[in-house]
């Protein structure tokens, strides 16, 4: 008969999240992340895998917690432009306030270990989707409602602002000054607004 696990799965998640967050995925140990969990490495093997197992955890742990989160408070709480305004006002705070300039671990990830893995490359692509597909659906019905300029089509806006986001994400690690990352957000939005002929 198996035994039951004897630590809390959340938290040794959110551990993991923050070892290779703040290290990457190379240069994390399975001993790093077994100290950093609080389990012995045979609980993380017997419970999670291997080292590439707890990052695929790990990751979609943080995009639930994260991405998942403040979609799901902006997309149902807000109107559409509003979303999306307040989507990049909290990423730009968050970049601001990381003393520690993680970035994005989804983002970090898409630039160390994506262009190198087929089947993570495959995974953060999925993610990157899911987050294009936010900001499709708040144009589209920003157009629909008329309070989103109809000049540019939903795609190619919803595209340009997944760019600005990753912009964001990628300077604010080594810049993460309010002036430039709202300076990369302004122009953006103002792309945006409805004109008399659109």
């Amino acid at each position: 008969m198996a035994r039951p696990r004897e630590f809390d799965e959340t938290a040794v998640l959110d551990a993991a999240v923050r070892q290779f967050w703040m290290y990457g995925y190379e240069a994390t140990s399975v001993r790093d992340l077994a100290q950093s969990m609080g389990i012995t490495g045979a609980s993380l093997y017997n419970a999670f895998g291997d080292k590439r197992s707890v990052f695929r955890r790990a990751l979609a742990h943080y995009v639930e917690t994260s991405f998942g989160d403040r979609v799901g408070r902006f997309e149902k709480g807000l109107p559409p432009k509003a979303a999306i305004e307040a989507f990049f006002r909290e990423i730009v705070e968050r970049s601001i306030q990381d003393k520690d300039r993680k970035g994005c671990l989804l983002v970090n990830s898409a630039l160390e270990v994506a262009p190198h893995d087929p089947d993570f490359q495959a995974t953060i692509a999925e993610v990157l989707v899911k987050v294009e597909a936010f900001f499709r659906r708040c144009v589209q019905a920003g157009q629909r409602d008329g309070e989103i300029s109809t000049t540019q089509s939903a795609e190619d806006l919803a595209r340009l602002l997944l760019g600005v986001h990753l912009g964001i994400r990628v300077l604010a690690r080594a810049r993460p000054e309010r002036a430039l990352l709202e300076g990369l957000v302004r122009p953006a939005l103002e792309l945006l607004k409805p004109t008399p002929s659109s």
